[in-house]
């Protein structure tokens, strides 16, 4: 039995959940996220409850229970809390800024690179060096963030680019002058 899959999801006030044949719809105060489950998982609402199980124990259905589980609970922390990520750009002269729906960002490069803000999410910018991307869908959250760090990931020798707020970035040694002994 998978673990992760038989633990059930508490549905906090403020949160409705609707199943309709093979399909879930969450509603909260940060939106509304729908998700297709497949036939191998049922999922049942009882009270303030959504219990997942799966009707065989073929490899694809436990493959598939903590996966659904995680994606409902998740969808389910969304419309009730929100997802964010925090990113760091780091380096001189780099810098980030919103103008209107886009953010502009200052990268090294000989032009402005523009990232408009999608659906879904939103983006926060609170001091040039800090970039904060939140939405209730948590791959749509990470997706977008991971695009904004793609643009400049940071580099080992001497650490500037966009890292996520707690990331670590293994620095290395530069190379070695003239006259360095061996």
């Amino acid at each position: 039995m998978s673990r992760i899959g038989k633990t059930p999801i508490t549905i906090p006030a403020g949160v409705d959940v609707n199943l309709d044949g093979n399909v879930i719809t969450v509603k909260g105060a940060k939106g509304t996220l729908t998700q297709k489950i497949r036939q191998e998982i049922t999922v049942k609402i009882e009270g303030s409850e959504i219990v997942v199980t799966r009707i065989n124990d073929e490899k694809t259905a436990r493959s598939l229970h903590g996966l659904t589980r995680t994606l409902i609970a998740n969808m389910v922390e969304g419309v009730s809390n929100g997802f964010t990520k925090t990113l760091e750009v780091n380096g001189i002269g780099y810098r980030a800024q919103k103008q209107g729906n886009n953010l502009v960002m200052n990268l090294g490069f000989s032009h402005q690179v523009i990232m408009p803000e999608i659906e879904g999410i939103s983006i926060d910018v609170p001091n040039p060096n800090l970039v904060v991307v939140s939405g209730p869908d948590k791959q749509v959250v990470g997706q977008f963030a991971a695009e904004i760090r793609e643009k400049r990931p940071p580099e080992p020798y001497k650490g500037k680019g966009i890292r996520y707020q707690g990331e670590y970035v293994r620095r290395k040694e530069g190379k070695a002058g003239k006259g360095a002994k061996k």
